[in-house]
């Protein structure tokens, strides 16, 4: 089979993993000793590492993370009164798939939203949605979602996001309504 028509093909079936891994495939002379099958299993799994890949790069895309954090990247050498084995607890993200909610609370300063951004980070590597949104943000766009008729479909969409993280909580006076 000529090779044009093949990633044409690819192309169309949105394959482009594969298409990455032939091209890779043909930079390596020793190639032609692997098997049918050893090859074929080659480009699958570059297919499957392609799509992985970018279903995450689209679930953090979607979380609109303030900082890039990583809770392999925390420093527990600071004294920030962090505890290391209730964070390496939640690496599995069970906390997620048990609904449970976290409250980060401590001074300006320590590292709040970073770790709230670490931890949606994790989930979201681990497959979950999340959502960062500053809370007094979050209230405007409820009022104006009130008034446009648009609020059952915010609250939707809130509602199908597995992480929603609300920063600056309590920087503000919460009104009756909200």
């Amino acid at each position: 089979m000529l090779l044009h028509p093949l990633l044409d093909k690819l192309k169309t079936l949105k394959f482009f993993g594969m298409i990455q891994g032939l091209h890779d495939q043909a930079q390596h002379p020793a190639i032609d000793q692997l098997s049918f099958e050893e090859r074929l299993g080659l480009l699958v799994d570059r297919e499957m590492t392609d799509r992985l890949n970018r279903r995450l790069k689209n679930r953090l895309l979607q979380a609109k993370l303030k900082q890039n954090a990583c809770l392999e990247d925390i420093d527990y050498q600071s004294n920030r009164g962090l505890d290391k084995a209730l964070l390496h607890s939640m690496h599995d993200c069970q906390w997620v798939k048990k609904h449970l909610n976290i409250l980060i609370t401590g001074p300006t300063g320590v590292g709040k939203s970073w770790i709230a951004c670490a931890l949606a980070q994790r989930a979201c590597r681990e497959g979950h949605t999340a959502l960062y949104q500053r809370l007094p943000r979050l209230l405007q766009e409820v009022t104006l979602s009130k008034g446009d008729g648009s609020y059952n479909k915010l609250f939707n969409r809130l509602g199908k996001t597995d992480v929603l993280l609300l920063d600056d909580w309590g920087l503000a006076t919460l009104t009756a309504e909200q």
